[in-house]
Order: structure tokens, then C-alpha cells, then sequence
């Protein structure tokens, strides 16, 4: 598994949202508190982050342990954004991909990361895999299944789906495919932020009005807030919210909307 994290609001340094923090994603990269599998991510790190004016984010990735990265640290201390997505990666398997291996992904506006697992990769992903243009196949980042939820996801966003049925569809399509998968994936183009809640943690905070959890509905705030999406808090506000299992998230700086990916039980902490 893996932990992850995306951002959209006013500036802020990296490192306000990636270090200073007491339960930062640095932090959780060696003791995150609400992993569902694994105890330590330090197989890659990365982030992204959109410079005003230019919709192509910049990404800093390494194959190593953020904690033992000095650039890092001295970029998280003076590079600005007002959108960022940061990930921690614990490898399923062991491999040779190294830093291509680790998120984010990226392709043009969109900053991609998967955390979890697809059950009986690679065998159980051939059907779908069928359905991908060959390019699609030969221009994978890495051997992963996150490079493959990539493409996946990928593919729906050029036919020209919308952020959030781009994430949702290959969920379904996966869960039927492999039962059992863990397929938290997060999805930010720098102005809205889609995200999954399947098989692991997931929890938002926001200054924006929020939808009840496990609703369909849409609530609507005002003013230059921020919306920080993440696998577990960073801190202790109590203004965090947890996503209940099997659901999709979609976010704004001024709003945010819930909607169940199926059937379940609401769980978590219900926001108004």
C-alpha cells in the first residue's frame, strides 16, 4: 500500500503541506497511523505541483525513501503551488522500475496515484487489458498495476470523461475483474480533485460546504477556500472528514460531492 495526498487552495509551500505537519506524509512514509496493509512506505516517493499560468504540472520523483532525501526537503521548504499531489509508495512486489514506479503519474494537466493492490496481478487485468489500444500498453510508465490503473484511467480521461468517471469506471471494472482489489486512486487536473475510497483509508478537509457522507448530493460553498484530500490526517483538526468505503470523492476549492460507487453501509464520520 501506500499513502497519498492532494491539494488545491491558496500558495502554500510543499512543505506546509508535506513535512511541517506533525502526522505529515513524510511522517507516514515510516509510521502512518491508519494504513490498512504495510508499516512503512519507503519503496519511491513523489510529488506534483502546478506553477501559476501553466496547466502542465512539475513533478519530483525518487525511488528512495522521501525521509533520506535532502533535495527534498530543501524544495518542499521554498517551492510554492496552489495545487499539489505527493505520494509515499510501499511496492506490492519488487522490481527494477525504480522511480518510474513511483507516483505521481502524469500526462498533460492530470497527476495520477493509485494506493493499493490488484489481486492476481497481472493475470487478472488481461481482460481489460484487451481493451486498451496497443500504444497504450508499450508507453506504460512502469511493470505495476498502478501503471496499469494508470492507463486505465488515462484512456477515459482523453475520450473525454470527467475526472470523477474516469476514476469510477475502472474501480467497477477492476473490482469485477479482480475481487478483492484495494483501489484508492487520486486524480487532480490542479483545479478539481477526484479520488476513490476502496479498501483503504480516505479523508478530506475543507473550508468548503460539504454533502452529507454516503450521499449523491452536491453542496456548494463560496470564497477562496481550500480542500486538502488525503489517506489519513495530517493532523489532529477535527474538521477532518473520513469517505466511506466505496465511494467516489469530487472536489473544489468551494465544493465538495460524495457519491456511493455501490450499495454500502455509511461509515466514517459524517460531516455537515
Amino acid at each position: 500500500m501506500c499513502r497519498h495526498l492532494a491539494y488545491v487552495g491558496p500558495p502554500v509551500t510543499l512543505g506546509r503541506l508535506l513535512s511541517e505537519p506533525e502526522h505529515s506524509l513524510v511522517h507516514q512514509a515510516w509510521q502512518p497511523r491508519r494504513q490498512r496493509s504495510g508499516t512503512i512506505n519507503a519503496d519511491g516517493f513523489g510529488v506534483g505541483w502546478y506553477a501559476e499560468g501553466d496547466p502542465v504540472p512539475a513533478r519530483y520523483r525518487r525511488a528512495g525513501p522521501v525521509w533520506g532525501d535532502l533535495t527534498f526537503a530543501d524544495l518542499a521548504r521554498v517551492v510554492r503551488s496552489g495545487a499539489v499531489l505527493a505520494a509515499v509508495r510501499d511496492a506490492t512486489r519488487a522490481g527494477a522500475d525504480g522511480e518510474a514506479a513511483a507516483a505521481p503519474f502524469a500526462d498533460g494537466p492530470w497527476l495520477f496515484s493509485h494506493n493499493g493492490v490488484v489481486r492476481d496481478w497481472p493475470d487478472a487485468a488481461g481482460p481489460l487489458a484487451a481493451g486498451l489500444p496497443p500504444e497504450a500498453l508499450l508507453r506504460l510508465a512502469a511493470r505495476t498495476d498502478s501503471a496499469f490503473v494508470w492507463a486505465l484511467v488515462l484512456a477515459r480521461l482523453r475520450a473525454g470523461d470527467d475526472l470523477g468517471t474516469a476514476l469510477a469506471e475502472p474501480v467497477r471494472e477492476l473490482s469485477t475483474a479482480a475481487p478483492g482489489s484495494r483501489l484508492n486512486l487520486l486524480l487532480t487536473d490542479g483545479v478539481t480533485i477526484a479520488a476513490t475510497a476502496w479498501g483503504d483509508s480516505l479523508w478530506y478537509l475543507t473550508d468548503a460546504t460539504a454533502t452529507a457522507a454516503g450521499t449523491d448530493a452536491t453542496g456548494t460553498g463560496t470564497g477562496t477556500g481550500r480542500t486538502v484530500v488525503a489517506s489519513e490526517p495530517y493532523d489532529d483538526d477535527p474538521r477532518w472528514c473520513e469517505v466511506p468505503d466505496r465511494t467516489l470523492l469530487t472536489a473544489t476549492r468551494s465544493r465538495i460531492r460524495l457519491t456511493p460507487l455501490k450499495e454500502n453501509p455509511p461509515s466514517g464520520k459524517e460531516c455537515p
